[in-house]
């Protein structure tokens, strides 16, 4: 469904991207893990259609970014790491909003309203102002609406930054049943390789623009490594060098 091939960005001639490849098919969660500048946000800018870029291609569901930008843009969602919204509506103003923005029919809307906002529990809170919200709930109000036009490729950047450790695998565990349930594509960025590693299907390491690592959590990390971030009981983080390691979490401050 969705395909980066080489894809390079620069900067004030300075390469931040450079040769970025991977596939993303329907059913999965991929996980876009790297450092603060490692050109994650950068990539996935690139991807959507916000950033031009100088080499390479995406393309989603075979359609080109660069070619039929509306197209593919119809057929996926993006939501950045904070999301504007319009808080002086409430939640179902909002997302009959963007329903109305994707041209969604009345009966669809509503379904899909009921059905994705009793997944995210937000059912109880649709006819409340969104300036009551808290993170989380805007959180998931952004995502209600950016599946309410039923997209083939979800993207998220940094959905769970500014969330706990608890709502973070919440979230995580519900977008995973999410998009296996309903066949679409997931792309997350995350900054922990503790959670990719329990919930993507595919995992790639950025570092300095680059791809460190691509494929499986098991092809990537030790079974040890696997084993101890299953139990809970570690963290995965990367070195200066961009090397995995895992600490006990009895260790983290």
């Amino acid at each position: 469904m969705l395909k980066v091939i080489n894809v390079s960005k620069s900067y004030k001639n300075k390469k931040v991207v450079s040769s970025v490849s991977f596939d993303v098919n329907d059913g999965e969660l991929f996980g876009f893990i790297g450092h603060n500048g490692a050109g994650k946000t950068t990539t996935i800018k690139a991807i959507v259609g916000i950033h031009d870029f100088e080499e390479g291609e995406v393309l989603i569901n075979s359609k080109s970014i660069k070619k039929q930008p509306v197209e593919c843009k119809k057929e996926m969602a993006y939501i950045p790491d904070n999301p504007d919204l319009y808080e002086s509506l409430t939640g179902i103003q909002y997302l009959n909003f963007i329903a109305d923005i994707f041209e969604v029919a009345k009966d669809k809307r509503e379904e899909l309203i009921k059905y994705y906002s009793n997944k995210f529990e937000l059912n109880k809170a649709l006819g409340d102002l969104i300036s009551s919200y808290s993170h989380g709930m805007k959180q998931k109000l952004a995502i209600i609406s950016a599946l309410i036009h039923s997209p083939k490729i979800l993207i998220l950047d940094e959905p769970t930054s500014a969330l706990d450790l608890h709502k973070q695998f919440d979230l995580l565990t519900l977008l995973k049943n999410l998009t296996q349930e309903n066949d679409f594509t997931t792309l997350v960025t995350l900054h922990h390789l503790d959670l990719a590693a329990m919930f993507a299907d595919e995992i790639i390491v950025l570092k300095e623009g680059t791809v460190y690592a691509q494929g499986a959590p098991k092809d990537i990390f030790t079974e040890a490594m696997m084993e101890d971030v299953y139990r809970v009981r570690t963290k995965i983080y990367m070195d200066d060098k961009g090397m995995p390691h895992v600490i006990p979490l009895e260790a983290i401050n």
